[in-house]
């Protein structure tokens, strides 16, 4: 076994009968490429699923996901390019799943931050762990590296969100 541990963190809180999760990742990369990443179709493609974003209030959000997850089709809410993007993760009447990128330059990179805000229900711990893995798939394309959805990783976070949101949400 080597000495090396991945570290699966998320802050999580109640807000009323929601769940607000935040996931942070740090990358060496300016947040002018990290936006490209959050928004160029293209982009979306390498690291989350096929589909458009059109970056500005009130532009429609399409990503198909095939047969691991429901077709997202919503609108942005919040476009400020290079620092903060909001839309909901949800398709017509299914429950609103708001969720705010936010990226804050550092040093020669950028701190981005995913605010997600979820039914409070049991798949918080899915929810958490997707969004890991894919944030996990975001970091590897910024690198120019393709990877397949990272399923053990999935599994660790998942298993870690069930820990955090019991020690959390049971207060």
């Amino acid at each position: 076994m080597s000495g090396y541990e991945e570290t699966i963190e998320g802050k999580i809180r109640r807000k009323g009968d929601r769940v607000m999760v935040c996931l942070e990742r740090e990358t060496g990369h300016l947040p002018e490429r990290v936006w490209e990443m959050l928004t160029d179709s293209v982009c979306l493609a390498e690291w989350l699923a096929p589909g458009t974003l059109d970056a500005r209030p009130g532009g429609r959000v399409q990503l198909d996901f095939g047969n691991s997850g429901m077709p997202i089709d919503c609108r942005v809410t919040d476009c400020q390019p290079n620092r903060r993007l909001a839309y909901s993760w949800s398709s017509g009447d299914s429950a609103e799943r708001p969720l705010v990128w936010e990226l804050d330059p550092i040093d020669e990179g950028t701190r981005l931050s995913l605010t997600l805000l979820l039914p409070d229900d049991e798949l918080v711990p899915i929810a958490c762990a997707g969004w890991d893995a894919h944030l996990e798939m975001l970091l590897a394309a910024l690198e120019g590296i393709s990877i397949h959805f990272p399923a053990s990783r999935f599994r660790q976070a998942r298993a870690r969100f069930e820990l955090l949101v019991r020690q959390e949400l049971a207060a």
